[in-house]
């Protein structure tokens, strides 16, 4: 069963007056206002569609309301079943103190179509369409997944490039990747971008990998699965809280790991608008009174993969 595709606009509008709602906290240094405003905003627009939608993965439970949490109803109640994955913003630290990276986005599928996960860690890993199948596996090594890329690209150690959070979790990585002289992307925080980077070679980012948020990891995967990329994710539980919630879910097996068909099946939607300038779209800007947004789309079924540039009047 596809998506129709005017969900795709629908969508789109919710993330675009998301970031919009950003705008004004750029370089604020108030992280939790700015993702108050992009939340309250996403929830508007998302009870405006028509839809009988479910938020599978949030930034919270429902304890930790108003953010979206997991679990949440949302759309008119009328229309199709709809599960919903969202981060209204990537990056609030890069909202915070105006630096490069930070999105609002979300991911749609049909229901029970999507992941449906605590809010928890995730071992990550993420590769091009290009790469067949059993080149990369989250179960190999960092040097038999570098080795085997190398070997797959005809290319030398050296000239690989990953993306990796730079974080002291992932200290033997990179100390590893440095000793090897492969090229790193540090990244600070943003790593739904940072997993996207695989799927165009303009990027020069042939594996991104290491520990992460589980939600930014599905979301991701939905963008990624548009683009036939690899992914592959395994949750990391801290306590017994989190197991618990795991269980409620239907996730007993707590080792698994995740290939992208079993994080997103079937038909998918991802939309992320920039709120400031990154990698995959531009920030938000203001223009002769109006407001400038840069959104970055896939839908699979419709073989869509492209960005949208929108006008808004500063009154919206």
């Amino acid at each position: 069963m596809v998506i129709k595709k005017e969900y795709l606009e629908d969508f789109v509008s919710v993330t675009q007056h998301a970031a919009i709602a950003t705008y004004p906290y750029i370089g604020k240094n108030n992280k939790k206002a700015a993702d108050k405003s992009a939340t309250d905003s996403m929830r508007q627009k998302l009870n405006e569609i028509s839809m009988k939608g479910r938020v599978v993965i949030g930034e919270g439970e429902i304890d930790e309301a108003p953010m979206l949490y997991i679990g949440e109803i949302i759309g008119n109640q009328r229309g199709d079943d709809i599960d919903i994955a969202v981060d209204p913003v990537e990056g609030t630290n890069f909202v915070a103190k105006n630096m490069r990276g930070s999105i609002s986005v979300i991911a749609a599928a049909n229901k029970n179509n999507l992941f449906n996960a605590p809010e928890t860690y995730m071992e990550k890993i993420a590769f091009g369409s290009h790469i067949d199948p059993g080149v990369v596996d989250l179960d190999y090594s960092f040097k038999k997944n570098i080795e085997n890329l190398a070997d797959f690209n005809n290319k030398n150690i050296e000239d690989l490039r990953i993306c990796i959070l730079d974080r002291p979790r992932h200290k033997k990585i990179i100390d590893e990747a440095r000793h090897k002289k492969i090229k790193i992307n540090l990244i600070t925080d943003g790593d739904v971008t940072g997993a996207i980077l695989v799927s165009d070679k303009k990027f020069n980012v042939d594996l991104f990998l290491g520990i992460g948020g589980g939600p930014e990891g599905v979301l991701a995967a939905c963008a990624l699965d548009s683009m036939n990329c690899g992914f592959q994710g395994r949750l990391l539980f801290e306590d017994d809280k989190i197991i618990e919630r795991a269980n409620k879910m239907g996730i007993n097996d707590l080792n698994k790991k995740y290939n992208i068909n079993d994080i997103v099946k079937g038909d998918s939607i991802f939309c992320a608008t920039g709120i400031t300038d990154g990698d995959i779209t531009r920030g938000v800007k203001i223009i002769n009174d109006e407001y400038i947004t840069d959104t970055f789309v896939t839908h699979k079924s419709q073989k869509i993969k492209k960005n949208i540039s929108r006008n808004f009047n500063k009154s919206v």
